[in-house]
């Protein structure tokens, strides 16, 4: 599977990894001490909905777009909006010109002592981040393989933050680097928040995973998945997922309220719906 992310930007996808990335940003806010937020596969930050890759799919219609034209239930609103109030809308209300990628989002969220540690690989991806970010002293942008970031630049000197993995999947293998990744990730700095992305295209290879990144043993395993349709083909994106390690108090509270109401909105075929346990702990 390859998630160049130019032709994806503010898909369902994008929409359930940006909510969460909020709401864990918003609660490592209560404390007054200095966080760090990593993206250890940052992308170029912020995507242009008019591109020629973004009309070619018009993935975001059926993600953020749908959420734009969306009645919010008042306990919904409240907590989506972190996560809206970054975007760039048009005077109508419905239209965006521009979807604030993963890194964007983060720095929007950042209080003045907090940072922002981007990784990324490709040369021009780098090229851009760098540009985006030009001059914010709270942002370091490093040209990194994601996964050499993760384990070696690991734990923050604040010892408090996120760690999110969101990796392209390029490879075939990238499953099991994400099992891996944590588990190294993990032995380094245990108290740390970590997020891993990954694809749902069939039941049987995500219930592996999980399976996988529970026998790490790992206390406090959160998983939520979102799936649009059934997720029983092995062709095309048939939802997403996220492995949340060390998650905030609240954070499997306010899902439980989040997604059914998501996966409604989202659906798009037979068996859509979603799944909220813990692989670990709680």
């Amino acid at each position: 599977m390859n998630y160049r992310h130019a032709y994806h930007a503010g898909n369902f996808a994008d929409v359930l990894k940006h909510i969460v990335l909020s709401r864990i940003i918003i609660h490592l806010q209560r404390k007054d001490k200095a966080f760090r937020v990593m993206d250890t596969h940052a992308g170029i930050g912020r995507y242009d909905l008019t591109s020629e890759e973004a009309e070619k799919t018009g993935e975001w219609r059926d993600g953020i777009g749908r959420i734009l034209n969306a009645e919010i239930p008042e306990d919904i609103s409240k907590l989506l909006a972190p996560y809206l109030g970054l975007m760039e809308i048009s005077a109508n209300k419905k239209l965006l010109s521009f979807y604030p990628g993963s890194p964007l989002i983060a720095r929007k969220l950042l209080r003045k002592q907090d940072r922002l540690s981007l990784t990324e690989l490709h040369p021009s991806d780098v090229e851009q981040l760098r540009k985006l970010f030009a001059g914010d002293y709270q942002v370091r942008v490093n040209e990194l393989d994601g996964w050499l970031a993760l384990g070696g630049h690991l734990p923050p000197k604040e010892k408090r933050g996120l760690v999110l993995v969101d990796p392209p999947f390029e490879e075939t293998d990238e499953f099991e680097k994400l099992q891996q990744g944590l588990a190294e990730a993990h032995k380094k700095w245990a108290t740390g928040t970590y997020c891993l992305w990954y694809p749902v295209k069939h039941h049987r290879t995500t219930e592996d995973f999980a399976t996988n990144i529970k026998q790490l043993d790992i206390a406090k395993t959160l998983r939520v998945e979102l799936h649009i349709r059934r997720p029983a083909s092995d062709s095309g994106l048939n939802g997403c997922g996220l492995i949340i390690v060390n998650p905030p108090y609240t954070l499997y509270e306010e899902l439980s309220r989040l997604m059914p109401w998501l996966a409604k909105l989202m659906h798009q075929g037979i068996g859509s719906g979603y799944k909220l346990d813990w692989l670990n702990g709680e």
